[in-house]
């Protein structure tokens, strides 16, 4: 953790929600297929068509991304403490595609002026970083070879996941961005929005900007956490930049 420096840090955080805005919006065969992928998970005395809203925008093969926000560290030419600045950006659309072929430009970028960066997020291992490739496949597209964390040893994955930081090698526990945050004196922005709302904000509001501003703060949240893990100063308001979102 200590030895991999913040300039080469690029953080990440996504935003999904389901493919279809109703249950009855599957054709008959994804219906099956829906019921049979929620089986085991289903609660008691919840249909099938009752869970969609609740599960289907986190499994890939139901979802689709909506926004990815991502951020890195810039270092400025003074000694102070407060030498880094974050800059924050967001790719929002409602064409999947058309999002995950601007981050993977951008990825492409980030790999050609630095081969040490590392992603950065919380639980981004276990959902972000796979619920990407598996879009990617859905849309047609190439995994980049950095990003298919499958074909990696996992010493030589590039990845620095808050989630994991936080366990301290105990798997079994699950720690949210919002609780780590308040456990570790993290201030957290003031949000209108959580993520069980993201779908109606979606699909009912279509506000993909107020779906951009809630993904930037987790971004924001996560370099804020990085940075108590690394016992440094949390960044202070003049030192963070949004980029507009595209």
């Amino acid at each position: 953790m200590n030895q991999i420096a913040l300039e080469n840090l690029f953080l990440i955080d996504i935003e999904t929600v389901s493919e279809k805005e109703h249950f009855h919006f599957l054709d008959d065969i994804w219906k099956e297929l829906w019921s049979e992928k929620i089986n085991k998970s289903l609660p008691p005395g919840t249909t099938a068509e009752e869970y969609y809203p609740m599960r289907a925008a986190i499994l890939a093969e139901f979802a689709k991304v909506v926004c990815i926000s991502f951020g890195y560290f810039k270092k400025n030419n003074t000694n102070s403490a407060d030498n880094y600045q974050l800059r924050i950006k967001s790719f929002c659309s409602e064409n999947e595609k058309e999002i995950l072929t601007r981050f993977v430009e951008t990825l492409n970028q980030f790999h050609n002026q630095n081969h040490q960066w590392v992603f950065a997020g919380h639980n981004i291992k276990e959902f972000d970083v796979p619920f990407l490739c598996r879009r990617m496949l859905v849309n047609g597209m190439t995994i980049p070879s950095y990003i298919d964390f499958q074909n990696m040893k996992p010493w030589d994955t590039p990845i620095l996941d808050t989630l994991h930081l936080w366990r301290f090698g105990d798997y079994k526990h699950y720690t949210s961005l919002k609780l780590l945050a308040a456990a570790l004196g993290v201030p957290s922005p003031k949000d209108d929005i959580d993520g069980s709302q993201v779908g109606h904000v979606y699909w009912k509001e279509k506000d993909l900007e107020r779906i951009a501003i809630y993904c930037q703060k987790d971004v924001l949240t996560v370099a804020n956490v990085i940075l108590r893990f690394k016992g440094m100063p949390l960044l202070k308001e003049e030192q963070v930049v949004f980029v507009d979102q595209q």
